[in-house]
């Protein structure tokens, strides 16, 4: 839509209301923020159904498809799982407590950390064997971290603000938990812009959300380019979040003009508003060699496809380069697994625009890359060239790339796997690590000493940095570090119940293998193989009625969700 275009009058109209209700906002107390979220659970299962099944639609499947599970999973059960952890902060405060107990923050190999999952009763039992630490910045004291946490709750309100958050097009979830981030958060009221994409979820979020827009403090509105840069300049907006690419960070910043790297350079940003961020990367999954049985490298096959091909790898965090030691006698046999798991996958396409030009290129530049169930799951094998666009670039799409680096041993193996993942890859919102129990336990100073180093925003170990996305209680954001000049992966996290000040790193932890074969692998938990795999064969079911006992915890539903999630 060109700029001559624009309705401005009814944008003009819309930062007017919502600006009007900012210091109402500002001032509702905190047994009414409560009630309010928990009015909008009920009339969030009430719309689930249609909003997940808008989603499949849209993607070109069906609802009963079984790719279907992961818009439950992106979708109505991500925003219930983040209200949920948002209401346990909230409540504990308003109960007389901190937000965090004073066991969950401690010193740490020479840090400070936070032990945010499990928070609750219920996550032991839904994940059990998941565990998720955030990491404080070097210097931060644990008596830092508690009196911090939580400041728009405990005495330090910021003053009324309106917040412009510019929706995201591909996980249903992303618009929907940026708003309750600057509301409960930050104390902002927000105007939220559909992506062009996506924007068929907005009476959805205005059915969830219906109170928040009654009251003024929450508006939506659908339009592109030109109506995002025309409320990003808008001197009724005092800040900005935004989750795409750091080309639409740098477009709305610098401009699009012949000026635009000249103002960069000089640092002239054409609009200079706080500005939170979250814009992908080139994500790498490393595989630690180690003594993997048949039924490892299967499963773990499965989570690395998962890791790629949930949402069509349309997310800013999925899989695209698979580190895997030159070496290790378990390397081929693991990408034999990976072909298998991805030739057994019900069909589908690339839904988000411009992916099968992106795709297309990749085929042009790896004539021999292997093409996989529907044609357009592609695998190259083998990259030699750290100048592959598949090692510079994000991709966002249905494509995985293997680098092999050497490394006799874990410990060298795990040196080369990080200064490369650090020093070559674009991007630091995510990084997964998998390593078995016992090469852990063999190697522990190697392994701790890799997570520590990896600057990646959150680092999963044995589980899908993804996951962190999902959760509420786990910070979501890039590495600190980045600025507005060099943006990478953007700035600030979101997704944080806990609101925590000072944060690194979110590393999450799952088991390495499900139950009951954990307890031969060393590492035992009740976890099932996770209903977010692609491989979960009833994971529709299981995640609708995780949402629903999510939305309204009562033990009656457990023994229903627990029997669809063995059967998967």
């Amino acid at each position: 839509m060109s700029t001559s275009a624009l309705d401005t009058s009814l944008l003009d109209r819309t930062v007017a209301d919502v600006r009007a209700g900012a210091a109402s906002w500002s001032v509702t107390p905190l047994p009414e923020r409560i009630a309010l979220l928990e009015r909008l659970r009920p009339r969030l299962v009430a719309r689930a159904a249609e909003t997940a099944d808008a989603g499949s639609r849209a993607k070109g499947y069906g609802p009963d498809s079984p790719w279907a599970a992961e818009d439950w999973i992106g979708g109505p059960w991500a925003l219930a799982q983040n209200a949920a952890a948002l209401l346990h902060v909230l409540q504990r405060i308003a109960a007389g407590k901190d937000p965090l107990d004073a066991r969950r923050v401690h010193e740490e190999n020479g840090g400070t950390r936070v032990d945010v999952f499990p928070a609750t009763r219920w996550d032991s039992v839904l994940l059990n064997g998941y565990k998720a630490q955030v990491w404080m910045r070097p210097g931060v004291t644990p008596e830092q971290v508690r009196a911090d946490a939580a400041g728009e709750y405990r005495g330090r309100r910021g003053e009324p603000a309106v917040a412009l958050v510019l929706g995201a097009g591909n996980v249903a979830a992303i618009t929907a938990l940026d708003i309750l981030h600057k509301l409960y958060v930050e104390g902002q009221v927000v105007i939220a812009k559909m992506n062009p994409v996506n924007a068929y979820l907005r009476p959805h979020f205005e059915y969830v959300f219906a109170e928040f827009v009654e009251r003024g403090w929450l508006r939506f509105v659908d339009g592109g380019a030109a109506e995002g840069a025309y409320l990003c300049r808008h001197d009724g907006v005092d800040a900005l979040h935004v989750t795409g690419s750091d080309r639409t960070h740098d477009a709305i910043v610098w401009g699009t003009d012949e000026e635009a790297g000249r103002r960069r350079r000089e640092d002239l940003p054409l609009v200079a508003k706080p500005f939170s961020s979250e814009l992908g990367g080139v994500t790498p999954c490393v595989v630690v060699p180690g003594p993997w049985s048949a039924a490892d490298l299967r499963y773990q096959a499965e989570h690395i496809v998962t890791s790629k091909m949930n949402n069509s790898g349309h997310n800013c965090v999925a899989s695209q380069v698979l580190v895997l030691p030159r070496d290790w006698d378990g390397t081929e046999r693991l990408l034999d697994e990976i072909r298998t798991v991805l030739r057994e996958l019900p069909e589908r396409a690339d839904y988000y625009p411009g992916s099968a030009d992106r795709l297309a290129s990749v085929r042009a530049a790896h004539p021999t890359a292997e093409t996989h169930g529907d044609g357009c799951r592609l695998l190259v094998p083998d990259i030699a060239d750290h100048d592959d666009r598949l090692v510079t670039e994000e991709v966002f799409g249905s494509v995985l790339g293997v680098v092999r680096l050497p490394g006799a041993t874990p410990d060298a193996f795990l040196r080369h796997a990080v200064d490369f993942a650090n020093d070559t890859l674009p991007g630091t919102l995510g990084a997964t690590l998998i390593v078995h129990p016992r090469t852990e336990k063999a190697h522990r100073d190697a392994v701790r000493s890799a997570v520590a180093d990896l600057r990646y925003g959150t680092v999963g170990v044995n589980c899908w940095s993804g996951v962190g996305f999902l959760l509420g209680f786990t910070p979501w954001g890039a590495f600190p570090g980045h600025t507005r000049q060099d943006i990478g992966s953007g700035t600030g996290f979101v997704h944080n119940a806990f609101m925590l000040e000072d944060i690194e790193k979110t590393v999450l932890r799952a088991p390495f293998a499900p139950a009951p074969r954990g307890l031969v692998t060393g590492a035992p938990s009740l976890s099932p193989r996770p209903p977010y795999f692609v491989t979960h064969r009833t994971a529709r079911t299981t995640v609708e009625r995780l949402t629903r006992f999510t939305a309204a915890p009562s033990p009656v539903k457990l023994p229903a969700l627990f029997a669809a999630a063995l059967r998967g």
